[in-house]
């Protein structure tokens, strides 16, 4: 119930206070939105496989938003962003429809 009210709260400030992206960020944030995306769908499987750990959830999270932001970094200097943007949201695009497809067997049992 608490991450539930966490969200519904964030939302709220965030339409509220409507902030801006930097410039210089612009580039990384839909990246990093990717890889918390699949943290939390990877800790959701992990609750319903009834092995979730609080500790691997934030390390995961915060790991895959460094490792994703880095990679880009690295593709922004080589002069070959986008393609590495697009490698990063195919990796984590199939690793969070593995996990959705994980959690619709554990609901639906199909």
């Amino acid at each position: 119930m608490i991450p539930i009210i966490g969200l519904l709260i964030g939302l709220a400030i965030g339409l509220v206070l409507d902030p801006s992206v930097p410039i210089w960020m612009q580039p990384y944030l839909p990246i990093a939105v990717i890889a918390a995306l699949d943290a939390v769908f990877g800790a959701v499987r992990a609750v319903l496989d009834g092995i979730f750990d609080d500790k691997v959830f934030v390390i995961s999270f915060l790991s895959n938003v460094v490792v994703a932001a880095f990679i880009v970094f690295i593709g922004d200097q080589l002069g070959v962003g986008s393609q590495l943007s697009t490698g990063v949201v195919v990796v984590f695009g199939v690793r969070i429809f593995s996990n959705v497809a994980s959690i619709r067997r554990h609901l639906f049992h199909a």
